[in-house]
């Protein structure tokens, strides 16, 4: 602004808008100057001239004139120096300025909306980012920003790196840096509507070296838009980088990044985040602690949304109605009622008053137990309250409840009741009542209701199919399930997890393994991530058939998915490799099984037992067995027999008997009846009367199925002494 001191134009300005017509003069032979190169040693001799050829042009000069179509200056005298042409760039400037004072106000925090009569396919990038240079340099950062706000609300220059860079740098220049921090975030905003979040923070983080010292507010912009679109993990990186940087992370940088982690599901980092932002003294609000007490509880870690609230509430946090609801739901998920209820009481001490969501997480929590009567008590009492009705959602859990308990005239009735005051069944509602109907085998019932939901405007999803179908392959109608789901698919719904799980586990019931591979590579390709049930399903179907490769397969891939293998899991395993012969690797499992912290139950001890006895290792498994009850565990009937019977079959009858001895009377005299059994079919009568001697010390109640075999197999063998003397022995036991 240095010619208007040169001039001494200013103090000869009679009003304001002289002034500001003298200000857009000069602008645009300073612009004239800078851009059409001329030296400052001949300025004052052009000034003149230039300033004059300008005035008369100002009204007349079209913006469409361009830097290569110059506008032909008038007749000059010959001792004058030719006028620079007016480009696209003057004409700009000139415009910008006209309408920015038009708006322009004495106190103004943000820059004023221009409206500017301008072809923007006219302007090239290159103009863009010259007429923002130069407004910087000539009229001030405000004009500037006035521009660049103008020219990135269209698409042509709303992506162009280049401007925000140029828009930035000039700004900095002019030491007005809160309003280049302000260029780089939109920034931000703009380069992640198009996925290029990464680029526009690597440029911010470059800018740093430009003289642009970063800042928090820019952080956390940054951290809100990465969190919003699911990049937890960059966000995480961003906001280490910047603190390495020198940028102090705030509250609100704690919160973004807590509650990115918590929307993604990432309990256990939100957890150490939360823990990182009370260590370093920041206050945990309100918001805070319903967000991560709900995500806590959601994704099934009650115990420590407990912990965390009870901490917070001894750091002074005053618990409203939401961080007690959310807490009671959690409870009632996970089935510790009592629990719940004992929450209910402190928030009703606490000056709380149970609205309609509290009562609905403790109904839902009741009929998921099974107490069905307890919760419709409950359910009455809301239905009384003079303050608070059932919702929906309240029917819906009672009605689930009553579908559980297969009491369908009940749940039919509350769907009728909820109905008649005015509530609306929604696609869980009728859901539910469907899934109880199939369950129960009434198909019939369970399709005129999925054809009412369509009459009243609720259209089935496919969670509604899926019960449907469910229902049908357990009843064996397997085609019947295809063909509905079929239907489903031609209404335009997708196979979820359910449908897929449920197709794969029916195939694998009856050994098509093939096919449930098939299932399997559809849900890869419509990205459908499995479950460990899943993988459990076709483990154990590949172990039936003795296929131990496919199952290790399997096996190894869900563990490198991150997925935690089940007490079922490894016992599939150790039956498949017991199946297989393969004794060490059954063991192998058996100790791996810890790992995943699996506690081995009396299945996987019998299956083992039953894989040494096959191989004639009677030791290894006496010790298993001997193992097994000393941990508390009752070994089924087929393991019982099993051991016992291989040591008869080595004429070690003294084994037999110390093994069975510590079993409790009930199970030991149907044990001994099944041994006897088995024994006779083997023609052993002579181990068998021993055991039947022991079986008629015990209980005088002669199993007449064994007697019968043991009789038969005396007279097919001509043991018909063995006969006698337990005949006289039943008699004499009789009398």
């Amino acid at each position: 602004m240095g010619l208007f001191s040169r001039l001494g134009l200013w103090e000869r300005s009679a009003n304001t808008e002289q002034r500001h017509r003298l200000c857009r003069i000069l602008l645009m032979i300073s612009v004239v100057i800078k851009f059409n190169g001329f030296q400052s040693s001949r300025l004052l001799d052009s000034l003149p001239y230039i300033f004059r050829s300008i005035c008369c042009r100002t009204q007349v000069v079209s913006f469409y004139s361009s830097a290569s179509e110059p506008v032909p200056p008038p007749a000059s005298p010959s001792q004058s120096p030719p006028l620079p042409p007016l480009s696209v760039i003057t004409s700009v400037c000139s415009l910008v300025c006209e309408s920015y004072y038009q708006h322009q106000t004495h106190t103004r925090s943000s820059p004023p909306k221009l409206n500017l009569s301008i072809d923007i396919d006219s302007l090239t990038h290159e103009q863009a980012i010259t007429v923002v240079a130069a407004l910087a340099d000539e009229a001030g950062s405000m004009v500037a920003l006035s521009f660049f706000h103008w020219a990135i609300g269209f698409a042509k220059f709303r992506h162009f790196m280049r401007l925000y860079i140029v828009c930035a740098t000039s700004l900095v220049n002019n030491g007005n840096l809160e309003r280049a921090h302000e260029v780089m975030q939109c920034m931000v905003q703009s380069f992640s509507e198009i996925g290029k979040l990464k680029e526009a923070v690597s440029m911010i983080i470059e800018m740093g070296f430009q003289g642009l010292t970063l800042s928090t507010r820019t952080l956390n912009i940054v951290l809100g838009i990465a969190c919003e679109m699911g990049l937890v993990e960059y966000a995480e990186d961003v906001f280490e980088e910047m603190r390495v940087r020198g940028v102090s992370p705030n509250s609100t940088s704690y919160k973004l990044i807590l509650f990115g982690n918590c929307r993604a599901g990432r309990i256990l980092d939100a957890d150490r985040w939360l823990s990182e932002m009370v260590e370093r003294g920041f206050v945990v609000d309100s918001a805070t602690c319903t967000l991560v007490i709900s995500a806590f509880v959601e994704k099934g870690f009650v115990n420590r949304a407990i912990w965390c609230f009870d901490k917070w509430v001894e750091l002074g946090m005053k618990p409203n109605l939401i961080h007690f609801t959310s807490l009671i739901n959690g409870m009632c998920k996970r089935g510790s009622i009592k629990q719940a209820f004992e929450m209910l009481e402190e928030m009703v001490r606490k000056g709380w008053k149970p609205n309609v969501y509290t009562h609905t997480a403790l109904i839902d929590g009741l009929c998921k137990k099974g107490w069905t009567d307890k919760a419709f008590r409950l359910f009455l009492k809301l239905v009384r309250s003079d303050h608070y009705k059932p919702n929906v959602h309240t029917y819906t859990s009672m009605i689930c409840g009553y579908c559980k308990d297969d009491k369908l005239s009940r749940a039919e009735m509350l769907l009728t009741r909820m109905k008649e005051q005015g509530l609306a069944p929604n696609t869980n509602t009728y859901t539910t009542l469907i899934g109880g109907h199939s369950k129960a085998g009434n198909f019939e019932r369970a399709y005129e209701l999925m054809d009412l939901m369509g009459e009243e405007g609720c259209a089935p999803n496919i969670y509604t199919y899926n019960a449907i179908a469910d229902g049908l392959c357990k009843k064996g109608r397997v085609q019947e399930a295809y063909n509905l789901l079929k239907k489903a698919f031609r209404h335009g719904l997708q196979a979820d997890r359910v449908t897929y799980t449920m197709l794969i586990s029916e195939h694998c019931k009856h050994g098509d393994t093939k096919q449930a591979m098939v299932f399997l590579s559809k849900m890869v390709k419509v990205g459908l991530q499995f479950d460990m049930h899943l993988y459990t399903t076709l483990i154990a179907a590949f172990c039936r058939q003795e296929r131990m490769k496919e199952s290790e397969k399997l096996f190894e891939e869900a563990v490198s998915l991150g997925l935690v293998p089940a007490k079922e899991t490894y016992t599939s395993m150790i039956c498949g490799y017991c199946r297989n012969k393969n004794i060490s690797l059954a063991m192998k499992f058996f100790h791996r099984m810890s790992n995943h912290g699996c506690t081995p139950d009396s299945i996987t001890f019998g299956a083992l037992i039953s894989g040494l006895c096959k191989l004639s290792k009677l030791d290894e498994a006496c010790e298993l067995y001997e193992t097994m009850i000393d941990k508390g565990l009752s070994p089924c009937e087929v393991t019982r027999v099993t051991l016992a019977y291989e040591y008869c079959q080595k004429d070690d009858l003294a084994t037999a008997m110390v093994i069975l001895e510590r079993l409790e009377k009930k199970p030991w005299i149907r044990t001994v009846n099944t041994l006897v059994r088995k024994l006779c079919s083997e023609k052993k009568v002579g181990i068998a009367a021993l055991f039947f001697h022991k079986l008629l010390d015990k209980d005088r109640n002669v199993d007449r199925v064994t007697l019968a075999a043991f009789m038969t197999a005396c007279y097919e063998s001509g043991k018909y002494a063995l006969v006698s003397d337990l005949s006289e022995k039943i008699s004499r036991g009789i009398g």
